[in-house]
C-alpha cells in the first residue's frame, strides 16, 4: 500500500462515524447516509492527491459530503418511503431523551434540503457562518436566512408539543 493510500486509510478510519451521524442528520435515513458517506469519500480519494493543506481535509470531506446531498435531493434521486414508524435503525447520540431526539428528527425531515444543510452545519457540526457559507458556496446573508428559515419551520413542526424549546 502506497503512503497516500495508507494516510486516507487513516482519515477515512478516523473521520468516516462522524460524517456518517452528519449525512444522517442530512437525509434522515442510515442507508443514505452510508451511501452520501462512500460517495464523499470516494471524491475525496479522487482529490486526495491534489489536496495541498491536509488541516482542511474535514471542512472539504463536509463540503463534498453537503453538495453531494443538496444534488442529489435536487435531482430528485432520492424519494423516501416509510414503511413504518419503528424504533430508529442505530442508537441514537446521548444527550436529551430518545424520544425528543426523535420528535426533532421526524421534524427535520420538514426542513427543505437546503436550509437542513444549513441547520445541520450551524448547530451539529457547530460552523460558523462563513464557514457554512464556504461549505454551500454562497453568502453569509444566504446562509442566516436559510437557517432562520430552517428555524422557523423546524418552531412550527414543533410547537405543539415543546413550546419550551421554540421560544
Amino acid at each position: 500500500m502506497s503512503d497516500r493510500d495508507a494516510e486516507f486509510a487513516e482519515y477515512f478510519a478516523a473521520r468516516s462515524g462522524a460524517m456518517r451521524g452528519t449525512a444522517y442528520l442530512l437525509c434522515g435515513d442510515w442507508h443514505r447516509a452510508e451511501d452520501l458517506v462512500q460517495v464523499t469519500f470516494t471524491k475525496l480519494y479522487l482529490a486526495w492527491r491534489r489536496i495541498a493543506r491536509h488541516e482542511v481535509v474535514d471542512a472539504y470531506t463536509r463540503q463534498i459530503l453537503v453538495r453531494t446531498f443538496v444534488s442529489d435531493t435536487r435531482r430528485g434521486q432520492y424519494r423516501r418511503e416509510r414503511f413504518s414508524d419503528g424504533a430508529p435503525e442505530a442508537a441514537s447520540p446521548t444527550g436529551g431523551s430518545a424520544e425528543d431526539r426523535l420528535v426533532v428528527l421526524a421534524a427535520l425531515e420538514h426542513v427543505p434540503p437546503r436550509q437542513r444543510a444549513v441547520l445541520v452545519l450551524r448547530y451539529w457540526e457547530d460552523l460558523s457562518v462563513e464557514e457554512t457559507a464556504r461549505a454551500l458556496k454562497c453568502t453569509t446573508g444566504t446562509v442566516k436566512s436559510q437557517a432562520a428559515r430552517g428555524l422557523q419551520t423546524l418552531r412550527g413542526r414543533l410547537a405543539d408539543d415543546y413550546q419550551e424549546w421554540v421560544r
